[in-house]
């Protein structure tokens, strides 16, 4: 069933409101309140698999203080957000970086943040790391940053990383970007990640789940169809052009598709306004906002 772009706005809209309110928007027709229904199932239920703690080193940003975000976070209707940490990104000592991000979720997140924690295997005891984001924190899965941290995806400790992962059942999300290469500060550019080896890596790994976070710009030349076939999935922060989510729909399916937001460094309004823009169906805007990641999360 297809819905106009409209209607699909005052669903994800009003949901949000009773989620938070536990009423309906005042004026509503009965027809709306059957399509917030087919959306939302009563309630706002959005699962966010791209959100970072901390603060981004180079600038200042609008919620980079957990409980700021996690209260933009439940005022939009978001049930579960995935967080990673910019400590994981720049710091050297993972295991305190990781340590801090599930803490930091215990904390402020009260249900709602689930850390994602950071992996560099450049670093000696990566292993380790890895063993305790399992063992000590009880994490779903990984975040990678192979661009800041060094490494290309061909080199082989990258396809041990994802064999290691895969054997504790991670969701291993792979952030080829954090920040567009025209706003990065000059002293500190950092190039896209290539992922052209990822399909054949994925080829020698059946059933690893690998999400790709902010990968649009890395990836524009590339085969997204081919590195779904290889059971990755994509987020839908840096999406651009008109009808973008829908656009990716048509190339890898709405079952290939998650809702990320990249808060904070992206303003959270902005992945609702791809979805706005796009108006998928009502069965694809379901597998989108939290169909998807509710299935990752029943593998892990």
């Amino acid at each position: 069933m297809n819905v106009s772009r409209r209607e699909f706005v005052k669903a994800a809209a009003t949901a949000a409101f009773v989620a938070a309110n536990g009423t309906p928007a005042t004026g509503s027709s009965t027809a709306e309140s059957d399509a917030r229904t087919n959306v939302a199932g009563g309630s706002c239920n959005l699962i966010d698999v791209n959100v970072t703690l901390g603060r981004w080193p180079f600038r200042r940003v609008p919620l980079d203080e957990t409980p700021a975000l996690v209260a933009k976070l439940r005022q939009n209707g978001v049930k579960q957000a995935w967080a990673g940490t910019f400590d994981g990104i720049f710091h050297k000592d993972m295991a305190a970086a990781n340590a801090r991000l599930a803490e930091e979720c215990h904390r402020h997140g009260r249900g709602l943040l689930m850390p994602f924690g950071s992996i560099n295997p450049k670093l000696p005891d990566w292993e380790d790391d890895l063993r305790r984001c399992v063992e000590t924190h009880q994490m779903a899965g990984i975040r990678l940053h192979p661009n800041y941290h060094g490494y290309k995806l061909d080199e082989p400790v990258f396809a041990k990383l994802l064999s290691l992962a895969n054997e504790r059942r991670l969701i291993i999300q792979i952030a080829t970007d954090m920040e567009d290469e025209r706003t990065q500060h000059p002293l500190a550019r950092v190039p896209h990640t290539n992922c052209e080896p990822l399909p054949a890596i994925l080829r020698a790994l059946p059933g690893a789940r690998v999400v790709m976070l902010n990968w649009y710009r890395a990836m524009m030349s590339l085969d997204v169809k081919r590195l779904a076939g290889s059971g990755v999935y994509f987020d839908i922060a840096t999406l651009e052009n008109v009808g973008g989510i829908a656009d990716l729909i048509r190339q890898v399916s709405a079952d290939r598709v998650v809702f990320g937001s990249h808060a904070p460094l992206f303003y959270f309004e902005s992945a609702l306004m791809k979805l706005k823009e796009s108006a998928p169906a009502i069965e694809a805007a379901r597998s989108v906002c939290w169909g998807n990641a509710q299935h990752l999360l029943k593998h892990a």
